[in-house]
Formats: structure tokens, sequence, C-alpha cells
């Protein structure tokens, strides 16, 4: 079993603030670009599927899954610090894309913005359309916020 974090006084693994990675159950196939299993305690925030829609409700990226990946990964930012959350405590994202071939963009906006050492549990599904015909993609998530957390005490994104 593979667990991140980093040791503690003793050297053993602990967890990263108030989560823990798990990538490797025993007996299951390790994941590639997610963990299996990521647990902790805290404050629960759920936030309902962004899309590529800017504050104005414009569509940012027609026809661009990269485009539209970042302007969906930055309402996630926004949404999660209304919540006074970041990215480093996502648990769980899930990916609805109207291709499948359009997840690399998807991947590659989700790690300019999260530490791909501490991934989030993820899934990823093929839909037929989403309610805009225009939309490329929707990506919602599940954070654990450490209890008495702050916007302040949000995690810079990985360089």
């Amino acid at each position: 079993m593979t667990i991140t974090g980093s040791p503690d006084a003793s050297g053993s693994t602990a967890t990263a603030r108030h989560l823990t990675h798990i990538a490797e159950p025993p007996g299951v196939s390790p994941g590639r670009g997610y963990t299996n299993v990521v647990t902790g305690t805290g404050r629960l925030v759920m936030v309902s599927g962004q899309v590529a829609l800017d504050e104005h409700r414009e569509l940012v990226g027609a026809g661009d899954p990269e485009a539209q990946a970042r302007q969906v990964f930055e309402n996630l930012r926004r949404c999660l610090a209304a919540a006074g959350a970041g990215f480093q405590d996502v648990v769980k994202l899930t990916y609805f894309v109207t291709d499948i071939a359009h997840l690399p963009a998807v991947r590659a906006a989700r790690d300019a913005v999260m530490d791909p050492a501490r991934l989030p549990a993820s899934s990823a599904v093929q839909v037929s359309a989403l309610f805009m015909p225009e939309l490329l993609l929707e990506v919602e998530a599940f954070a654990l916020v450490p209890e008495g957390a702050t916007p302040e005490d949000q995690d810079a994104p990985p360089a």
C-alpha cells in the first residue's frame, strides 16, 4: 500500500495536513493520474459541476477543450475559495466530457493548479451532451477543509 504524506517525528508516514492519500490499496491496481483513496477530517465542501462560462455567463473557448478546461478550473478555484477551501483540500473530482479525447486537456488544467503528488480520487464519464451544446466538459469537486481553516490558510498553486 502506498500512502503519500510526510514523515512525522518518528519517521513513519503521516497524513499531509488533514488528508491521507492511499495510492495503492492492497489488491487494487495503482491509478494513473489520480489517487485511489483519499481520506481525512474536517468540514465537507461540495462544488456543483462547473463549466466554461465566465462571470457574465459567456462561453470561454468555443470548440477548444484546453481553454474550456482552464476556465472550469478557474471557476472551481473561485467556488472553493468562497467556502474557505483550495485545491489542496480537494478529495474527489468527477469529470463529465463529451469526448474522452478531451481528458488530456482536462488533466493539464488540473495539473496546473494541483500538486501531482497528491491528486484527488477521480472519475471520468463520457456523456452524449451537456446542458449547452457548445460545452465540452463539466467538473464537480468534493473537498475537506480542516476545522478552523480560513481562506488565508490556502496553499499557493504548485509551481
